[in-house]
């Protein structure tokens, strides 16, 4: 199912319950989702605009033009087949971090956005999206080595799942092994379809994953 929407800021209008927030960007039909922390870690209090305003932000849309899964850095980015959104989206007072609560408040809009989005990749973004996307979209356990796991796929419910270490901490072969993987990846059978029309009494495709 393909969701019907031209905007890019906020497809869905979601409104946490907070005066600012950094929304979700991109695609609606989007087969990318990279998935940040909050706006005082990669940026986009001031743009509105996930991954921007911080040099963490603009490193990673860096290695996502190198990918493919940009077409254009920037604030807004031009994006292809990729939507942009944090784990928690209220950006926090200066110098704050969110709490664990706050971080629960918004896990269900969080959620109802992923779902809607329906992307075949996940793409989380440092330690607290990662141990989020490995607890409740794998069977994978969240206690691992993160580190050990950028730029490699795990298998979701679902969901391909490629964890990225934070970008402030990354040396230029993580910036490289993450543009090198992305690129494998686009290259193959990503979606992990499968055409049940067969099995219906019209001729159109059903494809599952």
């Amino acid at each position: 199912m393909r969701n019907v929407t031209d905007r890019t800021s906020n497809p869905f209008g979601m409104q946490p319950p907070c005066d600012r927030f950094v929304p979700g960007y991109g695609d609606a039909n989007a087969h990318f989702h990279v998935i940040g922390d909050h706006p005082g870690v990669h940026g986009g209090a001031d743009s509105g605009v996930p991954f921007t305003d911080c040099p963490a932000g603009e490193r990673l849309q860096e290695a996502l033009v190198a990918a493919g899964l940009i077409d254009r850095a920037g604030a807004p980015p031009t994006v292809n087949r990729t939507f942009l959104s944090y784990l928690y989206a209220c950006v926090p007072p200066e110098g704050t971090a969110p709490s664990d609560d706050d971080y629960a408040s918004l896990e269900p809009m969080f959620d109802a956005e992923l779902r809607a989005i329906t992307a075949h990749v996940l793409l989380p973004v440092g330690e607290r999206p990662t141990r989020y996307v490995l607890e409740n979209y794998t069977a994978r356990s969240p206690t691992v080595d993160l580190d050990s796991l950028h730029a490699t796929e795990v298998l979701g419910s679902g969901f391909l799942v490629y964890p990225i270490t934070d970008p402030t901490d990354w040396t230029s072969a993580d910036q490289q092994a993450l543009v090198s993987a992305l690129q494998h990846l686009r290259q193959s059978d990503y979606r992990r379809e499968v055409d049940l029309g067969r099995f219906v009494a019209d001729e159109n495709p059903y494809f599952v994953r």
